[in-house]
């Protein structure tokens, strides 16, 4: 059996992920041993009586900002040579499906750091963490949210995480450049809705190439930028 992927998530609001991982596939991932969950209060890191994790910024402005020694002790107690630290921040690279591949094939332990307030004292971020990451062009009130959803982009891509297996996970949007074909079940008419007839010829090749054109329709109408070829592309 493959070593289980350690993740450790630091952030002020354990109560934020605990309802998360302790439900569906990520229950499921870590009973099977796939995986192993750590929240980390950087709170339980302080040192003063009022356990003061953010000051006001330096230069003046608006809101508080993470204190150094909170988080550089709350990383530290967990950070190995061989760890992949994460912030969670609406100014790092946005994540994409490429980035959940990596994170689950090349390393087997990440550190999300959840950011709040105003982000997090630089000097954090150009000792101690690897990567920003983004899961989009909008602001939320704390990293939390964000990492269990990078989490969870992660954790299902690990073997035996899904009971499908590989299968699933080939097949679903992204994974082949562009979004996934509609997806029909039983029943086969349902308050004049119907199924398309060719899902029910049993010819294989036909549904792969109308699923395939169905793709490249929905990709085309919702997410034009996923067809554009890369400007470096030696394709002709």
């Amino acid at each position: 059996m493959c070593e289980a992927l350690k993740v450790d998530v630091i952030t002020l609001f354990p109560g934020m992920l605990k309802g998360f991982l302790e439900e569906s596939m990520m229950k499921r991932a870590a009973k099977a041993g796939l995986v192993e969950f750590n929240i980390i209060n950087p709170r339980d890191f302080t040192t003063d009586k009022h356990n003061t994790t953010d000051d006001r910024p330096f230069g003046g402005g608006p809101g508080m900002v993470m204190k150094c020694e909170p988080l550089f002790a709350a990383i530290e107690s967990v950070k190995t040579p061989e760890s992949r630290v994460i912030l969670m921040t609406p100014s790092g690279a946005q994540f994409k499906q490429a980035d959940a591949e990596r994170f689950s094939n090349d390393w087997n332990h990440l550190i999300f750091v959840c950011g709040h307030y105003e982000g997090v004292d630089q000097r954090v971020i150009d000792a101690l963490v690897d990567e920003e990451i983004s899961i989009g062009d909008y602001v939320l009130t704390n990293g939390a949210l964000s990492a269990v959803v990078v989490i969870d982009a992660v954790v299902r891509l690990l073997p035996g995480a899904l009971g499908a297996g590989a299968i699933a996970t080939e097949e679903e949007s992204f994974s082949s450049g562009i979004l996934e074909y509609p997806q029909y079940t039983r029943p086969p008419e349902f308050r004049g809705l119907e199924v398309p007839e060719i899902l029910f010829s049993g010819d294989h090749g036909k549904i792969e190439k109308w699923r395939h054109e169905q793709a490249l329709k929905r990709t085309e109408e919702r997410r034009p930028d996923l067809l554009k070829k890369p400007e470096n592309s030696d394709a002709e």
